[in-house]
């Protein structure tokens, strides 16, 4: 049997993620640390950008916000989402978040439990001009 080990990730040391928009990055995964339970990053969006629609069907997501102000939409009803503030988002729940600050936003998330395979962990219900299907403009 393999022991876990503890592992430290640099945001510096994972590539941006944009598909959805913002610079999403999956510090802590199965893949980057040996995670087994599920996984952490960190989300930087700028002035007007947002992170797409999207739930998650197999697990919660915890936000904790470091830097800014969001708007997130929870199933289509909006709240504000200011530094310092958490979020428990439970699965099957849609979600988008919007910084609606004229400063940088920043937020921290964990996802947990991990879905059976990492292609089903993440469900987009809106399409953005990463995630439309090729020659489709939106």
């Amino acid at each position: 049997m393999t022991e876990q080990q503890a592992r430290i990730v640099a945001f510096d040391d994972v590539p941006p993620n944009r598909r959805r928009g913002g610079d999403v990055r999956a510090l802590l995964t199965p893949t980057t640390a040996g995670a087994t339970s599920g996984f952490m990053g960190v989300a930087v969006v700028r002035p007007g950008e947002r992170i797409s629609e999207h739930y998650h069907p197999y697990s919660e997501e915890f936000v904790y916000v470091t830097a800014g102000a969001f708007e997130v939409d929870l199933d289509d009803v909006p709240h504000p989402l200011r530094t310092g503030q958490g979020l428990l988002i439970p699965k099957d729940v849609r979600h988008r978040f919007r910084n609606t600050g004229d400063v940088e936003a920043r937020l921290v998330f964990h996802l947990g439990p991990l879905a059976p395979r990492p292609d089903l962990g993440h469900v987009d219900t809106e399409e953005t001009d990463e995630t439309a299907p090729a020659g489709v403009v939106s």
